[in-house]
């Protein structure tokens, strides 16, 4: 399982990846959005350099047209860096462009996937991830459980090296569908790690721990002790 932030928010970033397992960053225009008119490849440059080369580092075309596709993903491996995963949504301009992008040896992540042919489809053109959509399916009555373990069916059966980025979370539960379904990464937005380990029963065990504990030694530490 790999774990990754769907934000571009730096600050967050640089806090997150010092608690949590994280593989790497993701972002699309509606994220990009929330932090206001940034220079946008000086600051995707700086969350490359708080995660390092060695994680995956996700960012989304703008244009809709392939042409559009292609210049914008272009621009992104010159003015980044060349091991960015380019994100492009799965749509009929969108596929064409996965095909010409992964024949230049791009790294590509098929986006905006919300049915089993459109994953079906961007393994087939040599996506190097998918990213369904999971609450988003879910609200739109579709089982997101059903299509990831479709993926991974197919992934299996035909020696796909394609990998499931379960993207679109609301909560913790969500994630962990994914990966039970088949996911091997999942992208979701800090806010969701952080609460899965501030739940009131976690905190309420802890502060049991810690009474029991200075009920006895007082207010010292294990390294405190003579």
């Amino acid at each position: 399982m790999k774990y990754l932030l769907d934000t571009a928010n730096l600050d967050d970033i640089r806090y997150y990846y010092d608690i949590f397992p994280i593989a790497g960053v993701t972002s699309n225009p509606s994220i990009v959005k929330k932090e206001g008119k940034i220079d946008f490849f000086s600051h995707m440059k700086e969350i490359r350099s708080i995660i390092g080369m060695d994680k995956d580092l996700h960012i989304q075309v703008t244009a809709r047209d392939t042409n559009g596709m292609l210049r914008d993903a272009d621009a992104i491996l010159d003015k980044v860096d060349d091991k960015v995963c380019v994100k492009i949504p799965v749509t009929l301009e969108g596929m064409k462009a996965i095909k010409l992008l992964k024949a230049k040896g791009v790294t590509v992540t098929a986006t905006a996937i919300y049915s089993k042919q459109q994953g079906f489809l961007a393994m087939e053109a040599g996506a190097d991830h998918i990213a369904p959509y999971f609450n988003r399916m879910e609200n739109m009555g579709i089982d997101p459980d059903d299509v990831i373990a479709s993926f991974a069916e197919m992934i299996e059966l035909y020696d796909y090296k394609t990998k499931i980025l379960g993207a679109s979370f609301k909560n913790a539960g969500q994630v962990d569908r994914a990966f039970l379904a088949g996911a091997q990464t999942a992208t979701m937005d800090p806010s969701i790690l952080s609460a899965a380990l501030g739940q009131a029963h976690i905190l309420k065990a802890v502060d049991d721990f810690d009474a029991d504990w200075k009920s006895v030694y007082g207010n010292v530490t294990i390294a405190e002790i003579q």
